[in-house]
């Protein structure tokens, strides 16, 4: 089965959080100016697009991007559609059937990833001690928080963070069908670092135990 790409495309066209630093490219070093290469700048939050939220990011205590296990964005993850809930609730998950260590949840809440949605939605507490119950180590979310967009408390941010439990978020899941997938996104070492955009990819079970 081939790899799927479930990867935000980063161009200045996708949404940056409001009042956060936009993506753009450019290159201001052209392979006419140096005779041999073109090289390329970056401008970013680390925030942009798909991307994994480290501890730090909420937590001035928290552990930084770079001292992440690289063990926790590689794995089996299961893929559900909840789609038309404010809130997910612990019954909302029980509906599916949750195997590995990350679960990515379709919600069709943000398709357009140039226009910053006005509202997310976002985990109950009772959901996500459901899902370290299942053993759970990554949860993945279509919108860019998994929190409520005007949060200032960001309570799901916590509670995940308290059950042992990483974020990604903003993948695209439009065109991906429920199941079982491997799994790979990978963050950037970057040293003392909140979070940092990955190339996030699944690649289907040839085996599916989906419900």
């Amino acid at each position: 089965m081939s790899w799927i790409d479930i990867t935000v495309e980063l161009s200045e066209n996708v949404a940056e959080w409001p009042g956060d630093t936009p993506f753009s490219f450019e290159t201001p070093v052209t392979k006419e100016m140096s005779g041999s290469v073109n090289i390329g700048k970056i401008t970013t939050s680390t925030h942009i697009g798909t991307h994994v939220d480290a501890p730090f990011h909420f937590d001035n205590d928290g552990a930084t991007i770079e001292a992440l296990d690289i063990n926790r964005y590689i794995g089996n993850a299961t893929i559900i559609e909840v789609v038309g809930k404010e809130e997910i609730s612990k019954s909302d998950l029980e509906a599916h059937n949750i195997e590995g260590t990350i679960l990515l949840i379709k919600t069709h809440a943000a398709t357009d990833k140039s226009a910053f949605p006005n509202e997310v939605p976002t985990l109950t507490l009772d959901a996500v001690t459901y899902l370290a119950e299942q053993g759970i180590k990554l949860f993945g979310i279509d919108v860019p928080s998994v929190d409520l967009v005007n949060s200032k408390t960001l309570d799901v941010h916590h509670a995940l963070h308290a059950h042992d439990i990483m974020i990604i978020e903003n993948i695209v899941l439009d065109r991906v069908d429920s199941g079982l997938y491997d799994f790979i996104a990978l963050p950037l070492k970057i040293k003392g670092a909140d979070g940092s955009p990955v190339r996030a990819v699944v690649r289907k079970k040839e085996e599916d135990h989906e419900s």
